[in-house]
């Protein structure tokens, strides 16, 4: 199989098409090696639209999801960065190429130490992978310009755009299959945020995701 040529006819094919046309993005998935963060049973699928199985719930989201993230995200050089689920790596890698820190947070201790792995072979190092519990975000590290939730939440729990610095931004996938909502939070100034749906998609679930309360008549 061709990397380089599968590799470009997914940015022509699948990213472009799903209005990421932010150069930065478009070259940076160009770069990484996207197949280096896939699991060896799942290679030759590296640049399919689709999402790859990772084991214990987990998915690498499909190539178009990605790229549209990162673009949303509008991530700046100097930008700390908080990643709630680093899975493979790969969106992990993505978002250190483009800021200037990462926190990457994990709740399967294999995974992460995978990543770690994969991490160090691209020569990334701006990177702090946590292993931990995300599901409320990991205030311990905040403030942060950035923050990118990689599975669904029913609802956005406050404590999420509690740890975003003043403009800060956040994206996380809302809602309930079939249909959930990407929504990006801006922090104007301390306890004050805007919230605008960007566009319908359907992820797994982020594990222990906060529910809805429910009312008991």
């Amino acid at each position: 199989m061709d990397f380089e040529v599968a590799r470009a006819n997914m940015v022509e094919s699948q990213i472009r098409t799903w209005e990421v046309l932010d150069q930065r993005v478009l070259d940076l998935v160009l770069e990484v090696k996207r197949e280096s963060f896939v699991p060896p049973a799942y290679r030759e699928l590296a640049f399919a639209d689709m999402e790859i199985p990772l084991g214990q719930g987990e998915v690498m989201l499909a190539p178009k999801l990605e790229a549209r993230l990162i673009q949303e995200l509008g991530l700046n050089p100097t930008d700390r960065v908080l990643e709630i689920g680093t899975g493979s790596g790969y969106m992990t890698a993505l978002l250190a190429r483009l800021a200037a820190h990462v926190i990457s947070v994990e709740i399967v201790p294999d995974f992460s130490r995978a990543a770690s792995v994969r991490l160090a072979e691209q020569g990334i190092r701006n990177v702090a992978l946590e292993v931990g519990d995300g599901a409320l975000g990991w205030a311990r590290s905040g403030p942060y310009d950035a923050i990118l939730v990689t599975g669904s939440l029913p609802i956005l729990p406050d404590e999420f755009p509690a740890q975003l610095a003043p403009g800060g931004r956040l994206i996380a996938v809302v809602g309930r299959s079939p249909i959930m909502t990407a929504q990006l939070v801006t922090c104007l100034a301390p306890g004050k945020t805007t919230t605008v749906g960007l566009f319908e998609t359907s992820i797994p679930a982020l594990q222990h995701a906060r529910e809805p309360e429910r009312f008991v008549f």
